[in-house]
């Protein structure tokens, strides 16, 4: 992998065709309503498609190493913006359109249903809930309450909570229940991580209450917001689809939310901060970060394996996310589909990534002679 290099100015990325490559997850939309107006082997094109087929082309358009000029402008920025943006409303209609449409649709069974909702939340997952992320973490109200919606349609509101002031502060060490443990499978992790993140969420607003003098059940907490929305599209769900509807949303739900957490377990698997004696730990850096650079998956995912960078600057806009070389961050051998589809297998994700995460800490931490503490993330925990 050669070194990355800033070589694309506010002038080029401002252009239509430069942001063009990112729309590409609005190609997902006619998937879906091909899969339910015509059922069959169709119900699994989503899959394939971010799956295998992003995969393919990722081994054959290689690595994207460019990066933007960081100092680019909310204008400069336009196309992107609207992709983003743009994303909500559209979702919104292709989900409950078809909580409308699927289950009164009698040339479909009852699994090729269920069947067309599990791509449904593969696209709400992988495309939505990345969309909510990178919308979440910007200052406009209209882009945050974009986020809040898109995540109160997978039934995980809470994770705007978790990510923004459990998971970035705490990121590598053990009061993050994101961060993935060494040699932890992902059928560990998951169910670890669902319990986890929702209580460390919650009590992380209850925290930031009490800091101002006001309790948890104070209206300005915005768990009540999370709640009030995804109580909405339940009822909705229910209102256009019957209790059919609501089982199908359920399942677009959980299916959307086990690729965001296959996601979240990849990007920081083994990864830790130094400890620094008593409740210190080093500051962030990029080198505990997992990244890649293949470029399809990063159209995709807009940029979301540009990690390192994200966690150095969050509320940098995709388009302006850099990638870093091997001798300031650790790289995947492949990108984000690959990777994940790896992680369902737990001999075949340790074979690929236990020797990785090893080599690192050599790399980095060659004072570091025994690692018990932090593979089972009993270190002590970080002061709030």
């Amino acid at each position: 992998m050669t070194s990355p290099t800033t070589n694309i100015s506010t002038d080029q990325l401002s252009q239509f065709r430069r942001a063009l490559p990112f729309a590409l997850s609005f190609a997902l939309i006619p998937l879906v309503w091909v899969s339910a107006t015509v059922g069959g082997w169709t119900v699994i094109l989503m899959p394939l498609v971010t799956s295998y087929l992003f995969s393919i082309i990722d081994a054959i358009a290689g690595l994207n190493l460019d990066n933007a000029d960081p100092d680019a402008s909310d204008g400069d920025l336009f196309w992107y913006r609207m992709i983003t943006t743009a994303w909500m409303p559209v979702q919104f209609l292709t989900l409950f359109g078809l909580l409308w449409y699927v289950p009164q649709a009698a040339h479909l069974s009852g699994w090729e249903k269920a069947a067309v909702f599990f791509g449904v939340g593969v696209m709400t997952g992988t495309i939505g809930i990345n969309y909510a992320h990178e919308l979440m973490h910007q200052r406009n109200r209209r882009e945050r309450f974009w986020a809040d919606a898109l995540l109160a349609m997978v039934l995980y509101s809470h994770f705007r909570s978790e990510h923004l002031l459990v998971h970035h502060r705490y990121v590598a060490t053990p009061r993050d229940p994101v961060t993935a443990r060494y040699n932890e499978g992902f059928h560990r992790f998951y169910p670890r991580v669902l319990r986890q993140s929702l209580v460390s969420s919650f009590q992380a607003e209850k925290a930031m209450l009490a800091r101002k003098g006001k309790p948890w059940t104070d209206l300005s907490n915005p768990f009540f917001k999370y709640w009030a929305l995804q109580a909405g599209f339940l009822l909705l769900a229910l209102v256009l689809g019957g209790w059919s509807g609501l089982g199908l949303f359920l399942v677009q739900a959980g299916v959307a939310i086990w690729q965001l957490e296959l996601v979240n377990y990849i990007e920081h698997y083994g990864l830790t901060r130094k400890h620094l004696g008593g409740a210190k730990y080093e500051h962030v850096q990029p080198r505990h970060s997992w990244n890649a650079a293949h470029k399809a998956s990063n159209w995709l995912l807009i940029n979301l394996q540009r990690h390192s960078d994200h966690h150095y600057k969050p509320d940098r806009r995709f388009p302006v996310l850099q990638t870093y070389g091997t001798g300031d961050a650790p790289q995947l051998p492949y990108g984000y589909p690959v990777m994940t589809m790896a992680a369902m297998v737990p001999p075949l994700w340790r074979r690929i990534m236990n020797p990785r995460v090893r080599k690192w800490r050599e790399m980095y931490y060659p004072e570091i002679t025994d690692w018990k503490a932090y593979n089972k993330a009993s270190n002590p925990l970080p002061r709030l």
